[in-house]
């Protein structure tokens, strides 16, 4: 259907009305949430009164990122077989939150990861480490996310791309500034159900063109485009490549300061440990259907359509259901996909925050000695400094593959946060100058190789070659962050974080003491 015309980029009264009705929803969630926001525990947490399936919702509406519906959809719809190391990436990350994480987070841990980190170590040099690491995850993924958006309401509304970045970020600052945690929760919780049903239905509607036969879809894509879509090597030919990728999105999430962030919503660590049992189902299968989705796109829209809208595929899901189910149709799944980007910004934003006021300073400038009603307006003074900072960035990164964006994002966190969260937890030599050591190690790596990376080097400063040949450096910067680790508490080890580790060991099993 390359002849396929699609009214994408006119202004859609349907998309529109949607849109309003769902701003409008959340907007009432957040004025309730609101007069309940005021401490430090609602604030950050939602007075940690949220149910293991409430939180397994709202943690796969947290993952379900416009990376994941629009990003995953759009690289499997131009490049096929290789579109699929992202679904299952990022879904092989949460055994190890599952196991690993999510019982010591919630044990040991009050807001932030950092939290869990610093129990038995020097406060002040852990948490600067640690802010720094989880501000560069938050500023990479909110990129994506303020990418994503920009070009969908730019689609909906008819807006310059710069002006529809400027108008999510508005909104996103409204949600977290007045309805933080409690708010966020349920943006999130409405925003997983509303994609999860319009994704069944546009897999729905696209296997019954195909007799619910996926091998006749995948039949038609090789008829039209060639084996090469079914074979690997259309996007990841290096091996390293594929390897350090797929290395970031397994141990990227239970590095992931939003997503880890969310076990302090919930009572105790039986529902932790429940929330991700149950977010786990659900992102499964909306990963299944992303990848139908994508090949969908691929042999029904076309894919000279879906570069003719986005060069980096983003709109593919969309330009699929407006051939299957009409404008209607359209309209619904548009304004579920800006749901989707808007609560995930939300999210990252109030991460980021938290971290600002919570890490920063309450516990490193004011030595902890700051009151709650000074650290939540901290909090909100973060909250508008990265919404701006997350629309200069949109307007920056215009035009990237979103999902592309999210795998650096993770790079960041595997090898940021997660060797330090773990080796903390795990390991009873672990020191102060080790945690920082690692911490700085897989920060500065991470960023400086994506710095001189193809992804910036070349397709954003515009130079001719890259200086580090791998799109993603998870493979050196998480190996390296072990190491720093290991070596930085052998040099300078510290025999009173050893012995405050029986204490945390109690508490991280049997939870006494957690609030």
């Amino acid at each position: 259907m390359n002849d396929f015309t699609s009214t994408l980029g006119q202004p859609n009264a349907v998309s529109i009305g949607f849109f309003f009705v769902f701003v409008a929803a959340t907007l009432v969630i957040t004025y309730f949430a609101a007069r309940k926001s005021k401490s430090a525990s609602q604030f950050y947490a939602a007075g940690r009164s949220v149910t293991g399936l409430q939180n397994g919702l709202a943690l796969s509406g947290d993952y379900m990122s416009a990376a994941s519906f629009l990003g995953i959809a759009g690289l499997v719809s131009l490049k096929g077989y290789d579109g699929l190391i992202y679904s299952i990436g990022f879904l092989v990350g949460w055994p190890i939150v599952m196991f690993l994480i999510a019982e010591p987070l919630r044990n040991l841990g009050k807001y932030t990861f950092a939290d869990v980190v610093a129990y038995r170590l020097s406060q002040k040099p852990i948490r600067v480490a640690a802010s720094c690491g989880s501000l560069m995850t938050v500023a990479f993924y909110l990129i994506a996310q303020m990418v994503g958006s920009g070009s969908l309401v730019q689609l909906m509304f008819g807006l310059p791309y710069e002006a529809a970045v400027v108008v999510v970020g508005a909104i996103m600052i409204a949600y977290v500034l007045f309805g933080g945690m409690l708010a966020t929760t349920w943006v999130q919780i409405i925003k997983a159900v509303l994609l999860l049903g319009g994704a069944s239905v546009i897999v729905f509607l696209v296997l019954f063109k195909y007799g619910f036969d996926p091998s006749n879809l995948f039949a038609a894509a090789v008829d039209k485009y060639g084996d090469k879509v079914l074979a690997p090597g259309g996007m990841v030919a290096n091996p390293w490549d594929a390897l350090s990728l797929g290395i970031a999105l397994m141990f990227g999430t239970a590095g992931l300061p939003h997503i880890l962030m969310r076990f302090y919503t919930v009572p105790d660590a039986k529902a932790a440990r429940k929330s991700v049992f149950y977010a786990t189902g659900f992102i499964s299968y909306f990963y299944i259907l992303t990848f139908i989705i994508g090949f969908g796109a691929m042999v029904i829209v076309g894919q000279d359509v879906v570069t003719r809208f986005d060069k980096g595929g983003n709109m593919a899901a969309l330009l699929l259901a407006e051939v299957t189910g009409g404008t209607v149709f359209l309209g619904f799944i548009a304004a579920v996909a800006f749901a989707t980007i808007l609560a995930v910004v939300a999210g990252l934003t109030l991460a980021g925050a938290s971290t600002f006021s919570h890490d920063l300073y309450v516990n490193v400038f004011k030595s902890g000695k700051a009151t709650e009603e000074v650290e939540v307006k901290m909090a909100k003074r973060g909250t508008v400094f990265l919404g701006v900072l997350a629309v200069v960035l949109g307007i920056a990164f215009k035009g990237q593959n979103v999902a592309f964006m999210v795998g650096l994002a993770f790079a960041i966190a595997a090898s940021a946060n997660f060797p330090a969260l773990l080796m903390s937890i795990l390991w009873r030599r672990f020191s102060t100058f080790g945690a920082t050591l690692s911490i700085a190690t897989g920060s500065i790596l991470a960023v400086g190789l994506i710095i001189i990376s193809p992804t910036v080097w070349v397709d954003v400063l515009g130079n001719a070659t890259a200086i580090f040949p791998w799109k993603n450096p998870a493979l050196i910067s998480l190996p390296a962050a072990f190491v720093a680790g290991w070596l930085g508490s052998v040099i300078k080890p510290e025999p009173d974080a050893e012995e405050r580790y029986e204490q945390q060991k109690i508490r991280n099993y049997l939870g006494m003491g957690a609030e």
